[in-house]
């Protein structure tokens, strides 16, 4: 027991040291709330290590003092009751369980009853499996997974209000370094609030085991300085161009399996590999943004995500009307190349086993020309 509290305590000094400024630091506090939850956290721990050092202080004494000595076959005092071990015993505990309610009820009271001053901004968090959506009812913005927020200035705070709710299971909204853990509950509004006081990139995880993917259900929080925090928010509020394609495809551009539809052939009859390959090599417009725009409204892809613009608003998957203004995908497991977008349309599974969004069993072309129309989502 000695040897696992002290390595903890030493990886605990090496974390403090070694990353001071790591994203996801819960020793590096840059919010009002985690600076409360730590102060707090340090105050238990010095009681708690108080008591420690005490209980085992006397526990060493009493195995020296008391020990076995060679050739003495004397009884030990019985002693049978004693007033002042009993008083002791009794009043010390008391009084420390008043310390640390008293502190934690402080510190609490301090974080949920923080007033909202009008220049506070509202943001409604929404817990999915295994994914966060961030709506900004002011702005009519919504995006996922990435959450910008203003850096708040002493002299002028400008606070996170956030709003907590879950669309199926329990979740928990965790970013160490602004703020404690929320639990995130379906049919329940939970809320906390943060206030940056440096920008920067933090990083965060649900906190909750809510299924499979729990473990990559993380989740960014880019602090922006006011300017970049409104540019950010202009440019999300910039819709996709307008308009719906042609459904008949281009005369350069290749048919997806439906030459005689009066044969009865379904429209999204996949080509052979070896048509495909003839139709890459044939012409250089196979690929193009207009054909994979395409694809996404003629699959079940616009069933679950929104695209401005466009005729796609399903609710249940990421808005990706500015899909390539985030860093990551898949809920911030990997970074928002294009192979990476190729490889979460095609299988799933292979970034992240069990994750709700279905492989759509595209053939190869129509995956290339799907992502050729996401890389544009800008």
């Amino acid at each position: 027991m000695l040897w696992n509290v002290a390595r903890s305590c030493c990886l605990s000094c090496a974390a403090l040291l070694v990353w001071p400024h790591w994203p996801g630091n819960i020793f590096s506090t840059s919010s009002t709330p985690a600076r409360e939850v730590h102060g707090l956290s340090l105050f238990i721990l010095v009681i708690t290590g108080g008591i420690f050092i005490g209980v085992a202080s006397l526990l060493v004494f009493a195995l020296v003092r008391f020990r076995h000595r060679a050739g003495d076959m004397t009884e030990p005092p019985q002693v049978f009751g004693s007033t002042q071990i009993e008083l002791a015993w009794t009043i010390i505990p008391i009084l420390l369980i008043i310390v640390l309610f008293l502190g934690t009820a402080r510190v609490i009271f301090a974080v949920q009853d923080a007033p909202k001053p009008a220049s506070a901004l509202d943001v409604t968090v929404i817990g999915h499996q295994f994914w966060w959506e961030f709506r900004y009812p002011k702005y009519n913005v919504v995006t996922a997974n990435e959450l910008h927020v203003p850096l708040s200035d002493p002299q002028a705070p400008t606070p996170t209000f956030l709003k907590l709710t879950s669309a199926d299971v329990m979740h928990s909204f965790w970013i160490p370094r602004l703020a404690g853990k929320t639990d995130v509950l379906p049919n329940r509004v939970n809320e906390m609030w943060v206030d940056p006081h440096e920008p920067g990139l933090f990083l965060g995880q649900c906190a909750q085991f809510c299924g499979t993917q729990h473990a990559k259900m993380l989740l960014r929080v880019y602090v922006d300085s006011p300017q970049d925090f409104q540019r950010w928010i202009a440019q999300q509020q910039r819709a996709q161009q307008s308009g719906t394609p042609d459904p008949a495809p281009s005369p350069q551009g290749p048919n997806l399996g439906n030459d005689n539809p009066a044969a009865g052939v379904p429209p999204n009859t996949p080509p052979t590999r070896g048509e495909i390959a003839a139709q890459l090599k044939e012409s250089s417009d196979a690929i193009t943004p207009e054909q994979g725009r395409r694809v996404f409204e003629e699959q079940a892809c616009m069933n679950c995500h929104t695209i401005s613009g466009t005729a796609a608003n399903g609710r249940f998957g990421p808005d990706l009307t500015h899909l390539m203004s985030r860093a990551t995908i898949a809920s911030g497991i990997v970074p928002n190349t294009p192979e990476n977008l190729r490889i979460w349309i095609t299988t799933p599974d292979e970034l992240k086993p069990g994750s709700l969004m279905p492989a759509m069993h595209l053939n190869d072309l129509q995956n290339a020309q799907l992502v050729a129309y996401l890389t544009t989502l800008r």
